[in-house]
């Protein structure tokens, strides 16, 4: 009986080993992604509705938005300064939002806006952004319930003018541009931190 129970505690002490070990090296990693949202701003564009063809039409919208957002923001350093040039020219952004759904022959309108939105991880591209809430340039056309398509604008990797990735994601700190570039490294971690995030939300 004492050698069942010595088993057990040895069973009981491996696996709180195991669980003091995941954590710490998990947490390194949970705090680089917490910190990334304070270095990004993202792009959403959400479709009137799952159709052929205002799926197609969201595309045009979202190129529409790229190139004007390219004249504004393209040479932003942080996001304090990409934040403030999208803030400053939402309605160029619209009105070119707008302009494509026009020559495309939708009557339908678009509405840009800045907000926080929550994100699961996303892959993109051969990269990935962790969980987590973001700074968000959010292009809603129409009644805005078909699919969307994002992408990251600061730093510049979806604008139309943008250079090497290397020297776009030079703009995030090391840590946080390790994940971003390597996250095949880290997929175990990366869907710990999404469980992580959806139950902090849900305590929230």
């Amino acid at each position: 009986m004492k050698k069942e129970t010595r088993k057990r505690t040895l069973a009981r002490a491996l696996v709180c080993g195991f669980i003091l070990a995941a954590a710490a090296s998990f947490l390194p990693f949970a705090a680089a992604s917490e910190q990334l949202p304070q270095h990004v701003l993202r792009l959403h564009v959400v479709a009137n509705s799952n159709s052929e063809a205002d799926q197609a039409v969201k595309l045009q919208v979202r190129d529409a938005v790229l190139r004007e957002a390219a004249r504004w923001y393209g040479d932003a350093e942080n996001l304090e300064q990409a934040n403030f040039a999208v803030c400053t020219h939402l309605q160029s952004l619209t009105k070119a939002a707008n302009e494509a759904l026009r020559e495309n022959g939708f009557p339908m309108n678009a509405k840009a806006q800045v907000t926080d939105m929550y994100f699961p991880t996303r892959w993109y591209d051969g990269i990935a952004l962790p969980a987590g809430t973001y700074r968000t340039l959010r292009v809603t056309i129409g009644e805005g319930k078909g699919k969307n398509w994002w992408c990251v604008v600061f730093p510049a990797l979806c604008l139309p003018a943008a250079g090497n990735r290397e020297d776009v994601l030079s703009a995030l700190p090391e840590s946080q541009r390790e994940i971003v570039e390597h996250p095949q490294d880290y997929r175990v971690e990366l869907k710990l931190l999404e469980w992580y995030e959806q139950l902090r939300d849900l305590l929230a």
